[in-house]
């Protein structure tokens, strides 16, 4: 469904991808892992053209995109495909919930007003925003700001959805209902590529684990074998920090 090979981008002198290939399979829930400055947001944008990489190639089905070279008609084909989740939600802070969400298919998809707002409440009805179609963002919790975020990538009904640590942002006690929202996307079968540090998640939802460090992919594989017998020195040292009470469970 999605293939990414050989991704390389810099930021002046700082080297911050090196070559990184992906595979994504239709349905996989795939979470990327890893400390800050590993490349890890950084790919998601370039997978999604928000930067721009400085080689490498993305093969969407039957588009094979350069992602240096790419033209706007192929970045608004790829565009279509996919969806962004963002850490710090990126709503309007003009427009309700509901506007926030169908803004995309009135002025990207040129759907009828009426026809978007019915599949705006839909959208924000499954991520649990029944009684805020009318509500600001002013006037939301960061976690329910954030559940408009996702109900807004899920109406675009993409091939697969682009999250961007999107509970880091929130409140501890807020995150549980954010996980809540994307584990019930994720049995729907929906395609999730996700960066984050909610290990929980990782350990119960994705079907595939990534470990990136410094520019690359150091380790990849379901969440059982990389949380279980990660075969990498530098997982090990990563997992062993973040993870200092269940480590020894895992290992």
């Amino acid at each position: 469904m999605l293939e990414i090979k050989n991704i390389h981008k810099s930021f002046g002198p700082n080297e911050i991808l090196k070559g990184v290939d992906l595979k994504i399979e239709k349905g996989d829930v795939v979470v990327i892992l890893g400390p800050s400055g590993s490349g890890k947001t950084t790919l998601l944008r370039c997978i999604n053209f928000l930067e721009k990489a400085d080689q490498g190639h993305a093969n969407f089905g039957d588009i094979d995109v350069n992602l240096n070279t790419a033209t706007k008609k192929q970045i608004h084909t790829i565009r279509q495909k996919t969806a962004f989740v963002f850490q710090n939600y990126n709503l309007f802070h003009n427009k309700t919930a509901l506007e926030n969400v169908t803004e995309g298919l009135i002025i990207g998809r040129k759907i009828p007003k009426a026809e978007a707002n019915e599949m705006g409440k839909k959208a924000l009805d499954k991520v649990g925003l029944s009684e805020k179609y009318d509500a600001y963002p002013s006037e939301l919790s960061g976690g329910q700001q954030q559940r408009v975020g996702i109900a807004r990538a899920v109406v675009l009904n993409p091939d697969i959805i682009l999250f961007d640590e999107p509970t880091s942002a929130l409140d501890p006690e807020l995150v549980g209902e954010v996980l809540s929202v994307m584990k019930n996307i994720a049995k729907e079968g929906t395609t999730m590529l996700v960066v984050t540090h909610e290990m929980s998640f990782a350990k119960d939802v994705a079907n595939k684990v990534v470990f990136m460090d410094g520019g690359v992919i150091v380790e990849e594989g379901p969440p059982k074998e990389i949380f279980s017998k990660p075969k990498e020195e530098r997982t090990k040292q990563f997992l062993h920090r973040v993870l200092p009470e269940d480590y020894i469970f895992y290992i």
